[in-house]
């Protein structure tokens, strides 16, 4: 399954972009722009997105695989835990990038108040 960005044109003047990655210390990386968020960063995370999104997809349909077989191990089955909550971590960080650029009821962006207390849950 590929996943794409549906909203290269929404405009993102002002507001900040979570990215797809974290910086050397964990943090999180943000991108603001004043353009309409088709630059070569936005494009890039957007590419990011993606290969996260089917990543996750794919690794679906492993651990269906390895949960339907009666003969996987404990060590397999925490590395497939460990592998899913790292899949989870990047599929929420992208919902929560991309809900926060979501128009508002008026067509004007979210506010910093939409977004959920303690910041983007990363």
């Amino acid at each position: 399954m590929i996943y794409e960005s549906h909203d290269a044109a929404a405009p993102t003047a002002g507001r900040p972009r979570l990215l797809p990655w974290s910086s050397l210390d964990g943090n999180p990386c943000h991108l603001v722009t004043d353009d309409t968020g088709t630059g070569r960063l936005s494009r890039l995370a957007d590419d990011v997105e993606a290969v996260q999104l089917g990543m996750a997809d794919d690794l679906l349909g492993h651990a269906v695989d390895l949960l339907g077989d009666g003969k996987s191990t404990a060590p397999q089955l925490r590395y497939l835990a460990a592998c899913l909550v790292e899949a989870l971590h990047d599929v929420h960080r992208i919902a929560c990038s991309r809900g926060a650029r979501l128009p508002g009821p008026h067509g004007e962006g979210r506010s910093r108040d939409s977004v959920p207390e303690g910041g983007f849950g990363v």
